[in-house]
């Protein structure tokens, strides 16, 4: 048998063409894959992130605007934002949307504890239904400080 392989000559012409055809067809396909995967925008997933201003604030009432932004800075109109205590205690959770803008204006009480001379407010980000945000990774917290 390992005689008849031998004596046959399609087997060694046959094989280069092929091998051929098949790299030929498989960069081809791969070509078009790699295109329609660059073009495919919509799974892509945006975070987003917060912008408090101010970002230093005293214990008491006061209102602070929250902007929220993409990974690009770009503002995000419609997300919710959700403020929340932290080291730093708030009465309430208190929450607003953004405007088209990305901005939200909360009015917040945060209170320190006895001998707490800082503290954090958290805030989370709701992103708009139906987009391609998250908020998965931790936002930008608001600093409370007390005056000395």
């Amino acid at each position: 048998m390992s005689d008849s392989l031998w004596r046959d000559e399609r087997a060694i012409e046959g094989l280069p063409i092929r091998l051929v055809i098949a790299l030929v067809v498989g960069v081809a396909c791969l070509s078009v894959m790699m295109s329609t995967i660059s073009g495919i925008e919509t799974l892509q997933v945006t975070e987003v992130d917060i912008e408090p201003h101010p970002e230093v604030t005293d214990p008491g009432t006061q209102d602070v605007v929250v902007t929220v932004v993409d990974s690009k800075g770009s503002p995000v109109s419609g997300a919710t934002v959700v403020a929340k205590s932290g080291t730093a205690t708030l009465s309430s959770v208190t929450t607003g949307e953004t405007d088209g803008a990305g901005n939200v204006t909360l009015s917040l009480s945060p209170s320190l504890g006895p001998n707490q001379q800082d503290g954090t407010v958290t805030f989370e980000v709701k992103p708009p239904a139906g987009s391609n945000y998250e908020d998965a990774r931790s936002n930008t917290d608001l600093l409370v400080v007390e005056s000395p």
